[in-house]
């Protein structure tokens, strides 16, 4: 699926609402606690604080994703094509100012 599918994917969803789309700064205020979320279940598989024996089950793929419909949201509600952009930075990584950034193998 590609970023122009997924981004008429939340837009069909969040049509269906008479407010589709929240202010930008309640969307970012979710995309921090998404965000927290996604560190959470990281510092629960990988760092020093492990779960409770009462805490349910984690699913970091499903955080990941919600981080992503949030920024899509926010994309959406602005007006912003996230596949152009997407090629835009790609450019940039891969050909431009970064493509001596790091250590190649």
């Amino acid at each position: 699926m590609s970023l122009e599918e997924i981004q008429s994917q939340v837009d069909e969803w969040a049509q269906q609402f008479e407010t589709p789309y929240w202010p930008p700064e309640w969307i970012i205020n979710r995309l921090i606690e998404e965000a927290g979320e996604v560190a959470r279940e990281v510092q629960h598989l990988y760092g020093p604080k492990k779960k409770k024996e009462t805490e349910a089950e984690g699913d970091l793929g499903q955080e990941i994703v919600d981080v992503i419909f949030t920024v899509t949201c926010m994309a959406n509600r602005e007006g912003i094509n996230l596949q152009k952009e997407w090629e835009r930075m790609m450019q940039d990584k891969h050909y431009g100012r970064d493509k001596e950034r790091y250590t190649r193998k």
